[in-house]
């Protein structure tokens, strides 16, 4: 498997195993049999002729149909924003969107991520419906290589890309990642607290373990060099991150209570 090496501002190198395109495939197999499912659910319970009965007009009808797609169309955006950068089937195969500097992605990436799949996998599609339109049965042969070809695109540009980016990861500056070091993972990130720990920032819940490992890493290498700028750029980035402000003497104190914070909440919930 190819791997991301990510170098800090602050010089920390972090390793990232890259999810191949056999898991990305799984994942969208997955996302799209559990798409179907709900169609062939809804379209099952609501005929074409109870939904023609509810309409008014053709456009009511049309309306009423889209609105019932609407779980389908904007699938892979509200589940990687619910569930920290993965869908059902990515969260199967343990793998998970990342922004390339291993922080995790802001809505604006998610948002990039999802319209460019309209490239990634429906490259042709308005041109198979319309030719589907026009009755262009005798070139049933090229309208079904358009469309398989449309699908393929995000593969083979996860294929031959170097970090396995589709042409959505590449404009949002994303990546996806394999998780398979979970438990060594979380060791990185652990901190050592009381039974009578009393936290303070609350809103540190909003950080991601890959961002807690990334700020534990920088922490410990600048208070050991006592580079005092780059725990200044750090504590800045926590505050933006994770909407907090600190209240500590010193950036050390704050991002020691920052990590140990994380660690009591993660631990309690």
């Amino acid at each position: 498997m190819k791997t991301l090496q990510i170098n800090t501002t602050q010089n920390v190198n972090i390793n990232f195993t890259l999810a191949s395109e056999v898991q990305r495939a799984g994942a969208f197999l997955i996302d799209n049999i559990l798409k179907f499912a709900y169609l062939f659910f809804i379209y099952s319970v609501f005929t074409e002729a109870t939904i023609e009965g509810w309409a008014d007009d053709t456009w009511s009808a049309v309306a009423l149909n889209a609105l019932i797609t609407l779980p389908v169309t904007f699938y892979s955006l509200y589940t990687e924003i619910l569930m920290n950068g993965q869908t059902v089937g990515k969260k199967a195969l343990s793998i998970k969107v990342v922004n390339i500097d291993g922080f995790k992605p802001s809505i604006t990436d998610y948002i990039i991520r999802w319209f460019l799949r309209i490239v990634d996998f429906n490259l042709f599609f308005i041109l198979v419906v319309y030719a589907y339109a026009l009755g262009w049965d005798s070139y049933v042969g090229l309208i079904l290589l358009l469309f398989l070809v449309g699908k393929c695109v995000g593969i083979v540009s996860v294929a031959i890309s170097k970090k396995n980016q589709r042409i959505g990861d590449m404009s949002a500056n994303t990546v996806v990642i394999y998780l398979k070091d979970t438990a060594k993972f979380s060791q990185t990130i652990m901190e050592e607290i009381t039974d009578n720990y009393v936290p303070k920032y609350p809103n540190v819940i909003k950080l991601s373990d890959n961002d807690a490992r990334i700020i534990k890493d920088t922490f410990t290498v600048a208070s050991r060099t006592k580079d005092y700028k780059t725990l200044i750029k750090l504590r800045k980035k926590i505050e933006e991150v994770a909407n907090i402000k600190a209240e500590e003497k010193s950036d050390i104190e704050f991002i020691d209570k920052v990590l140990k914070d994380y660690n009591y909440y993660t631990q309690n919930m």
